[in-house]
């Protein structure tokens, strides 16, 4: 019995040796692959938030349903500067609304951070369905190769539209992208990115100097360092019409002296539309101005903003040469070119001294924010986290360590002492809530551009989404006013109705200065890639009353907060149809 015994100890002692040291193996070889695929560094230990805690209401506003209007006035006088912030009373907590959503939030956040993984993984995995596909649509639409030439990022010559996609770049579909805009040449460079133009660049390299290979096609050349690979694009099909994409911007007083402001024009007998926009597309400008047989080609500038419309009436009697309005007013179309003059980006040269956060709650705009920042300053901005698809469209400070200082601002949704004191500044972007908690359960279940399905939306999943984040999106904004050193207030719905103004705001307190020609370009590009098209109108109130009553006590709650610290308090249309 006692022999036994003695061999059953001795094989648990080699089992409980065996899993250990197996358990180190592949603990050890997971740490090589992750430093081998990135710089990133993932931060180990816990990042749990005061967030994870919901609000309680006092038993005094227990009862309140929609809150008075007259509680909730309009901001005008903007965001301000929070300088040296003092401890707020926290709010205790309330059981009832901390259920798993809540509770799940930092893991779903560190698996966010965690996703680069992943995705870089799969970048190994075989692409032949995914190459014979883009491969055989190349044969059927390739244009004439140009050759190789040089790329300077500071003066482009393929300067008309520009396009990323850091996993799935072809030459057919940059082609594409480029013939759909009515662009006579496409060039990649870097392997994943797509520039558009009507002029061949001047400088020619050496054919080898263009070595990338292509990001979604194997075997394809995709330009390469500040080289691109130029291709003259083809005519589209018999039967297919190119998508010109003119806009009518409206009617406008015309500039005192039209050649001085704009740079290109034409006298054509029966001019129209179209001819205006085709000459100012092959000139690569944004705006066609026509004033009767005039043409006139240019860009939004101190003298020609687009800022004070006309009634279209004064443009209609242009052509009649006894109306008192001839020579005054002139009608503005955006043409299918890409205002460029703020598009070029770059990392800092020198690591910032300041640590600015750029704090929002999921769905609060953080994104068309990030846009805004990176095209005014010209510098990119970085994340807390790592998401793929926004690293795809060009926001490359994504794939930067969040605490390299080489970017403007880093992006983050995190709260709780910790996480918002490791930053000695912040903007803190504040969005209705009721529109936030929409946009993020789009962004759950549809990703950055599409609509979650009726279905989802009247699924369990919402009511319980509702009571947990509605909870987050209250917290969020009282946590980085009780911990935060120093704060910019913005409001979405400020940001949104007067742009320039704050954005301006939200530069200069990132130390930054910019010309005023620079932000005319921001408003010209200023819905970025990351727009939802349009609202989808759904045949349903998403929010019962019960949701209503919820939010809207978490909304007196933010707005008493920030009244308490002399800031104004949250719009007026916070409050709920």
């Amino acid at each position: 019995m006692a022999k036994a015994f003695f061999r059953l100890q001795k094989f648990l002692r080699r089992t409980q040796f065996l899993l250990f040291f197996l358990t180190a193996a592949y603990l050890m070889a997971g740490s090589l692959l992750l430093l081998q695929r990135t710089r990133l560094v993932i931060q180990q230990g816990s990042r749990g938030t005061s967030a994870n805690q919901a609000l309680l209401v006092p038993d005094g506003m227990a009862g309140v349903g929609i809150v008075d209007s007259r509680t909730l006035q309009n901001p005008h006088p903007g965001p301000r500067l929070l300088v040296g912030m003092d401890a707020l009373q926290e709010p205790a907590l309330d059981p009832q609304h901390s259920p798993r959503w809540l509770m799940s939030r930092n893991s779903e956040l560190r698996q966010l951070r965690r996703r680069w993984f992943h995705r870089f993984i799969s970048d190994q995995e075989p692409m032949q369905t995914a190459g014979f596909k883009a491969m055989k649509h190349t044969a059927e639409h390739k244009g004439t190769y140009m050759g190789c030439f040089s790329d300077d990022s500071r003066e482009r010559t393929l300067k008309g539209a520009v396009f990323y996609d850091l996993r799935k770049m072809t030459v057919s579909h940059c082609q594409e992208a480029c013939a759909e805009r009515a662009y006579t040449y496409a060039g990649l460079a870097y392997g994943a990115e797509c520039y558009c133009g009507n002029k061949l660049p001047a400088t020619a390299s050496k054919p080898e100097e263009c070595n990338s290979e292509c990001k979604g096609e194997k075997g394809s050349i995709c330009g390469g360092v500040n080289r691109l690979s130029v291709y003259r694009v083809e005519e589209l099909r018999a039967g297919e019409r190119r998508r010109r994409n003119v806009i009518y911007r409206g009617c406008f007083r015309a500039p005192e002296n039209l050649t001085d402001t704009f740079p290109a024009s034409l006298i054509q007998p029966n001019l129209t539309v179209e001819m205006c926009s085709e000459f100012c597309s092959k000139k690569e400008f944004p705006l066609a101005v026509i004033q009767g047989q005039e043409c006139y080609c240019g860009y939004p500038t101190g003298r020609f903003s687009l800022h004070d419309g006309a009634d279209r009436l004064l443009c209609s009697g242009m052509h009649n040469t006894s109306s008192n309005t001839e020579g005054k007013y002139c009608l503005v179309y955006q043409t299918p070119v890409q205002d460029t003059r703020c598009t070029d980006r770059k990392f800092l040269t020198t690591k910032s001294k300041v640590f600015v956060a750029l704090s929002s709650f999921p769905g609060a705009g953080n994104t068309w924010a990030r846009h805004l920042i990176e095209h005014a300053t010209g510098y990119y901005t970085g994340s807390y986290y790592f998401d793929g698809a926004l690293y795809n469209k060009g926001f490359k400070g994504e794939k930067d360590h969040w605490r390299s200082r080489r970017t403007i601002c880093v992006k983050t949704h995190e709260s709780g002492k910790t996480e918002i004191e490791m930053f000695d500044s912040a903007i803190l972007l504040i969005r209705n809530p009721y529109k936030s908690l929409m946009a993020e359960f789009n962004r759950k279940y549809a990703g950055h551009l599409g609509y979650a399905t009726d279905r989802n939306w009247k699924s369990k999943e919402w009511p319980d989404f509702v009571n947990s984040y509605a909870s987050w999106w209250a917290s969020h904004v009282l946590d980085w006013l009780k911990y935060g050193k120093r704060l910019l207030i913005v409001h979405y719905e400020d940001l949104k109705q007067s742009l320039i103004p704050k954005l301006k705001e939200m530069v200069e307190f990132l130390n930054m200065t910019v010309t005023e020609d620079r932000l005319l370009c921001v408003e010209n590009n200023r819905d970025g890639n990351f727009k939802r098209s349009g609202a989808k109108q759904k045949d349903f109130e998403p929010f019962t009353q019960e949701m209503k009553d919820l939010i809207n006590r978490y909304i007196l709650t933010v707005d008493e907060a920030l009244r308490g610290r002399n800031l104004t308090g949250l719009p007026r249309e916070y409050v709920p149809r």
